[in-house]
């Protein structure tokens, strides 16, 4: 299977009432356990480089690590830029064989938000390759309050934007470590009223897994982003392989052991947000 753009996994999900999982990887370890977990669900799945990924490893290494398990894996993989802050970001994103763009904006005011987005949107689709904008503003546990999306702004948004699918902001929280922050359906409604393109729910670790498997088949919601949750699955793996031998010293040997425990706990997330069994 060929990597995948945004618009080839987030189509079929539209059509077909369910969701595709957005998961944020840190490193090869965590991306490998993802693919894995997608090929045992036979479901596609969005591999991430969000800001403090690409702090860690540059993105022309990224884009060959998501390409190469992209391109020998059995399900369509997205190789997926993760709140890309500049042109500049996206374009070298772009080079290095990403195939979709998530710009963020949503700090910025609307009418440059539209703009700046729109402009990544065009270099995007110029290549063959996918754009995700942002309207509103999502913020972050114990830090940045989020802005709620408005309706009218988000379809305004969508339309002079031209983008393949759009994050808002109805009570999603990034870095949330339970799943206690339900959304504001009522506002999801109405921008779904308004617009007709693909919605995204960033912070998806803190929404309540009945409530995503519910909005994955019965909403334009087609992509929920998963961090936080399977780097706690990650650490509490580590953590405990260290333990087990204090001795030991080769991380490839430690490494090893959060392979299936990160692979289960992903599997879960991208079962949950699949098509009804």
């Amino acid at each position: 299977m060929s990597i995948a753009t945004l618009a080839d996994v987030l189509r079929p999900a539209l059509t077909s009432n369910y969701a595709v999982a957005g998961l944020v990887t840190l490193g090869w370890e965590d991306m490998r356990a993802y693919v894995t977990a997608a090929e045992a669900e036979n479901l596609p799945v969005i591999l991430q480089a969000g800001p403090s990924c690409r702090a860690h490893t540059p993105l022309p290494v990224l884009g060959k690590m998501f390409r190469h398990l992209g391109e020998n894996a059995s399900v369509p993989v997205v190789a997926h830029l993760d709140h890309g802050y500049t042109f500049d970001e996206c374009k070298e994103a772009l080079e290095s064989g990403f195939t979709s763009l998530m710009f963020d904006g949503s700090r910025k005011p609307l009418d440059q938000n539209i703009e700046e987005t729109a402009r990544i949107a065009d270099m995007a689709h110029a290549a063959g390759i996918s754009c995700e904008g942002e309207i509103g503003f999502v913020g972050y546990s114990g830090g940045e309050q989020s802005a709620g999306t408005d309706p009218e702004e988000a379809a305004r948004f969508a339309r002079e934007t031209g983008v393949d699918a759009m994050a808002i902001s109805v009570g999603n929280v990034h870095l949330q470590q339970d799943h206690e922050g339900g959304l504001d359906e009522p506002r999801i409604r109405a921008i779904e009223a308004a617009c007709d393109v693909p919605l995204v729910i960033h912070g998806g670790s803190g929404v309540p897994v009945a409530e995503r498997t519910a909005l994955a088949r019965g909403s334009r919601i087609c992509k929920f982003n998963i961090g936080t949750e399977l780097r706690m699955a990650f650490g509490a793996a580590l953590r405990e392989a260290v333990n087990r031998n204090p001795d030991r010293f080769d991380r490839v040997t430690i490494l090893k052991e959060t392979h299936d425990p990160v692979m289960a706990a992903a599997r879960q997330v991208i079962r949950a947000l699949g098509p009804a069994q």
